[in-house]
Formats: C-alpha cells, sequence, structure tokens
C-alpha cells in the first residue's frame, strides 16, 4: 500500500480501478528492411490508415451523438489526412528508396509535411498542423501496436489518472463514467477541479502520477476531503475509506434541496443564490436545486475542440434555448474568456512566457472583432427571449470597458439597420478579476449595470500565484487578507454607485468563506448548481449583523491561516451540530 498526499479540490470518497492518461511521449524506431520486406511495409502502412479511420469515424459518431454535429466536424481534417495521396506516395516512395521501416519513414514525411505548413502565409493551413500531429500519431500508436487512451471509450465507472485534463478534453469526458479524478497539474480553480466539483465528485490535485505509479485498472482510493490518493490499499483502509465515502453520501443528501427561490438570513437579508453553467445542457441541474437563475453562463466552450468559429446563428440558438427555459430567472452571459489555458484551433496563439497575464478575454476579443461582433449580436437577439444581461471579463480600467461597451452599441446600430430583433436596454457587467480593477472600481461602476467578482483569477494575481502550477498551487489562499480588503472594497464601490455586487468564482460555493462574504455585503451568489442547495442552508442560519461583525473583525487579521482558523470557530458556534454536515458536504 502506498499514500501519496495531494491538494484536496472537491470533497468525497471514491474507490475504483485507475484509467489512466499519461503524457505521451512517442519513440519512433529506425530499422533498415530488405527489398523482399518491402511490400510488407507497405501493406502495415495501408493497414494502419484503415484501422486509423475506422476509429477516427468512430469517435466521429460518439461525439455527434452527445454533443451535435458542428463538435463532430472537428476531426474533419484527420480524415483528409488520411486520404492525401501525396503524403501517402510519399511514404511509400521513402521505404522503397531508403529501405526503412514504415514508421520511422511515416514520422519522417510527417515532420516534413508539418514544417511546410507552418511556413506558408495561410493562417488556415497553418491551424491544421495540430490536426496533422493528432492523426499522425493515431496512426503510429496502430503501427507499433500502443495501446490507446481514449476518454470516449470509457464504458464503465472508472478514476481518471492524468497528467492534465484540458478544457477541450473536459468537454469530451464521460462524466457518467467518472468516480474521481486524480492529476499532477492544477490547483483549487483548475479545470480538475471545476469539472469535479461540478459532477460532485472528489478529486485530488498536484499529485506526482509518477509516483503513484498506478496502473491501467490498478485499485486505488481517492480521498477529496483530505488529499490523499491510497494505491493497492489493504483490506483495511478499504473498509476505513467505504465508512467515510459512505457518511459523505448519507451528508449530502441531508442538505436539503431548498423549496423556496429566495435565501434570506436569521435576521431577514434577501441574498440571491445562482447557478454556474458552460452547457445550455446544464440548466436542468439548475432547475432541479433551486438556484435563483444563471449568474455565469461560460461561453467559451461552445469555441473549443473545433477548427471554426461557431457562426452567429449557432451561438444565437444556444443562447436563445438558455434564455428561454431559465424564464422568468435571468442569466448572465460572459462573453468569450479565450486564452491562458483556453486555447483555440481557430486561432494562432503565440507562445507567452505568462498566458494568464498575456492575450486573453476582453484583449482578444478587442482585438477580434470578427470574432467579438458576431458573439455580441447573437446575445442582443437571444435576449428578446428572456432576461438576459451580459457581462465582460478580465477588465483592468475604465477604457477596455468603454471600448466593449462601444462595440456592443455598434452591434445595435447593425441589428437595427438589418431589420433583427433585439434587446435595446441589455444589463452589462463588469468581472472584477484584477486588481487594477478594484482600485478603479468606483468608475467601472459608475458604466456598469452590476459587478460579478471572479475570485479564481483575483486570487491569483493578487497573490502572483499561477493557479495551474503545482509548484505553487499551496500559496493560493482565498482567506488571505489581501483578497479579503480588495473584495471589500468592491462590495462597498459598487454600493456607492447603487448597483448590486455578486461573486462567480469558486470562492462563492465553499461555506467558510460565504459566511464571511455575507457579512462583507455580497449581494448575489454564483455557484456550481449542485452547491447551491448548501450554501442556501447555510445562508437561512446566519445573521447578518452577526456576520458582519465578524467581517470585520477578519479583515484585521494578518495571515489567511489565521483567517480561516477564526472563521472555522465562529461557524461552528452558529451551526453547532449542522457545521460539519455543511462545512464538509
Amino acid at each position: 500500500m502506498l499514500k501519496v498526499k495531494g491538494i484536496a479540490v472537491s470533497a468525497g470518497v471514491a474507490v475504483g480501478k485507475v484509467y489512466y492518461i499519461g503524457k505521451e511521449e512517442l519513440s519512433i524506431p529506425k530499422k533498415k528492411v530488405s527489398h523482399a520486406e518491402i511490400p510488407g511495409e507497405i501493406y502495415r502502412l495501408e493497414e494502419a490508415l484503415i484501422e486509423t479511420r475506422k476509429q477516427i469515424n468512430q469517435l466521429q459518431k460518439q461525439i455527434s451523438s452527445d454533443l451535435g454535429f458542428e463538435n463532430a466536424k472537428i476531426f474533419e481534417a484527420h480524415i483528409l489526412v488520411l486520404e492525401d495521396r501525396v503524403l501517402i506516395e510519399d511514404i511509400i516512395l521513402q521505404i522503397k528508396n531508403r529501405k526503412i521501416n514504415v514508421e520511422f519513414a511515416f514520422w519522417q514525411s510527417i515532420q516534413k509535411y508539418v514544417e511546410t505548413l507552418r511556413k506558408l502565409d495561410d493562417d488556415y493551413l497553418r491551424e491544421r498542423v495540430t490536426d496533422i500531429e493528432d492523426v499522425a500519431r493515431r496512426v503510429i500508436r496502430h503501427l507499433l501496436k500502443q495501446e490507446f487512451v481514449n476518454l470516449q471509450e470509457v464504458k464503465e465507472k472508472v478514476i481518471i489518472v492524468a497528467h492534465d485534463i484540458t478544457p477541450s478534453e473536459a468537454a469530451v469526458l464521460p462524466k457518467e463514467h467518472i468516480l474521481a479524478l486524480v492529476t499532477e497539474v492544477g490547483g483549487r480553480t483548475s479545470h480538475t477541479a471545476i469539472i469535479s466539483r461540478s459532477l460532485g465528485i472528489p478529486a485530488v490535485v498536484g499529485i506526482n502520477v509518477g509516483e503513484v505509479c498506478a496502473k491501467q485498472g490498478e485499485t486505488i482510493i481517492v480521498d477529496g476531503y483530505d488529499g490523499i490518493v491510497v494505491v493497492n490499499p489493504t483490506d483495511r483502509s478499504l473498509k476505513e475509506y467505504q465508512q467515510k465515502s459512505d457518511k459523505f453520501v448519507k451528508e449530502r443528501k441531508t442538505v436539503p434541496v431548498p423549496k423556496a427561490y429566495k435565501s434570506k438570513t436569521t435576521d431577514g437579508r434577501v441574498l440571491t443564490v445562482s447557478g454556474n453553467i458552460e452547457f445550455p445542457e446544464e440548466i436542468a441541474l439548475v432547475c432541479e436545486n433551486r438556484a435563483e437563475g444563471i449568474g455565469l453562463y461560460r461561453t467559451e466552450y461552445m469555441f473549443l475542440g473545433r477548427n471554426e468559429f461557431p457562426t452567429e446563428e449557432e451561438q444565437y440558438r444556444a443562447y436563445q434555448k438558455v434564455a428561454k427555459n431559465i424564464k422568468p430567472q435571468s442569466v448572465i452571459i460572459r462573453t468569450m474568456d479565450i486564452g491562458g489555458d483556453k486555447v483555440l484551433p481557430q486561432i494562432q496563439f503565440s507562445k507567452e512566457m505568462t498566458p494568464f497575464l498575456g492575450w486573453r478575454a476582453i484583449r482578444f476579443c478587442l482585438a477580434r472583432s470578427d470574432v467579438f461582433k458576431p458573439q455580441l449580436r447573437a446575445i442582443l437577439r437571444a435576449a428578446v427571449d428572456g432576461d438576459v444581461k451580459i457581462m465582460f471579463p478580465m477588465i483592468s480600467g475604465l477604457e477596455e470597458l468603454q471600448a466593449a461597451k462601444k462595440v456592443l452599441e455598434e452591434c445595435k446600430k447593425e441589428l437595427k439597420a438589418e431589420g433583427k430583433k433585439f434587446k435595446e436596454d441589455i444589463s452589462v457587467g463588469t468581472m472584477i478579476e484584477i486588481p487594477s480593477a478594484v482600485l478603479v472600481a468606483d468608475h467601472l461602476a459608475a458604466e456598469s449595470d452590476f459587478f460579478s467578482i471572479g475570485t479564481n483569477d483575483l486570487i491569483q494575481y493578487t497573490l502572483a500565484v499561477d493557479r495551474v502550477n503545482e509548484k505553487v498551487a499551496y500559496l493560493y489562499e482565498p482567506g488571505h487578507p489581501a483578497v479579503l480588503r480588495l473584495i471589500k472594497q468592491t462590495i462597498d464601490a459598487a454600493h456607492r454607485n447603487k448597483i448590486w455586487a455578486g461573486m462567480c468564482g469558486e470562492m462563492a460555493s465553499d461555506p467558510l468563506f460565504v459566511f464571511v462574504l455575507i457579512g462583507l455585503g455580497l449581494d448575489e451568489f454564483s455557484v456550481l448548481p449542485l452547491s447551491v442547495p448548501k450554501v442556501k442552508e447555510l445562508i437561512r442560519q446566519v445573521s447578518f449583523e452577526e456576520s458582519k461583525k465578524i467581517a470585520e473583525k477578519a479583515l484585521l487579521l494578518g495571515t489567511a491561516k489565521e483567517v480561516e482558523k477564526f472563521l472555522k470557530s465562529e461557524l461552528k458556534k452558529i451551526l453547532k451540530n449542522d457545521y460539519e454536515k455543511i462545512l464538509r458536504g
């Protein structure tokens, strides 16, 4: 038995078999072949191409069924490579002339192909490099008889163990078959953490996968409470953790789904608890958990994992579906937050030393109005069918907000000229996730209808902690006094300007911080749908005035550890027997 300590990012305990996704490193052997062996090498090439095509066709069918035909089109470029006679003839020529094995000849031809495309001025062709390399690896695996790791093929309950899970991989995860997630990369706000909390499954990140040495099909335990992964557990350990798992399930069930939409503190302060979504299909979860609308609709997932941008019509239909289905509650649609760790295959992003500080979110949108405008037009049109608000991410100052609003006004004029219906007086919100935005929050509030604090990035930028870097993930502390003070400044600036302030970061769903955020004066909590009942239950058990006094004391403390210790102590006094159920549920 081996116990490995990581970072707990989603509560719960799971016991299951490993589905391992390693960092792919191909080793292509070079061998000389005799004249008599050449036909056999060519046959192996043709067989590998046929098998790869079958595999890709199957993937297309699965993705088309699960995510729609448009998303399945990402494999069209793969098929084109497999049918490229110029490439295939070049490989055959190399085998014949150089008398080398098919794997090496294939890889040499692919590299030559890729280098040619990289030098072209045509953006579209340059962007096909990723597709070519992907399909090439599939062919090589067939030739080398290597085992394929494909998430779409998971048909039983497993624990995913991986170096990392990217946003595009997250979009096609077989969610119904995942018991838990374990990754090497990540922190409290990584994609692994967010996915696992949205699914209500345990997760541990910051684990040295090489140290775990968990093989495919091996049994492990994932303890999402304490951040522990147990490999090859003993019978005693299995029994101990199974009891812990049963307790977790029982506690989750005892947090009731609220019957009423509104949440009220014991002294009558009414607060809003909304849900965060990434896909229209998640509306059912929002409604089931009695959220008061959608406080954050992340739209960038519509742009990921495909070779072309979604059209205005496609976006309009998606946004309209959400607006209609959540009606009469509201939905806040955030414009695409692309960049950082969410890179589009349609765009040639240059390699940046610090991508989270680079060309992303509103910066990308303002630079690419050809991408930004169709989205804004689609949102304006969809707003006719429901209570839709729009929100701009990563605003660092007033000029960016004004520039974004100017593009929005241009879109309104265009739609009016075309005779298309749209919502003229749509509410415009600003995401506060950069310290500079907090410092000029009074100016931003004067030109906003609401604020939504994005703590995932605000904490990252304030504490200079890359939230996907496992080496410094332990420094990512929501309870840091600097973070609490920035939140307080933001809320106060909003209220001075007669607008409301919400929060859509992960901090808003942590009961410990919900407690202090109530006292800081936050008006709205936007959380994962499964976290809504827990947050509402906590709101109903605390007093605003009491929370306010406790928040004032917390703001005077010097360290995150002092803040967390103080909040736990005070919350335990208030919740008494319900403390464990709500804090860990």
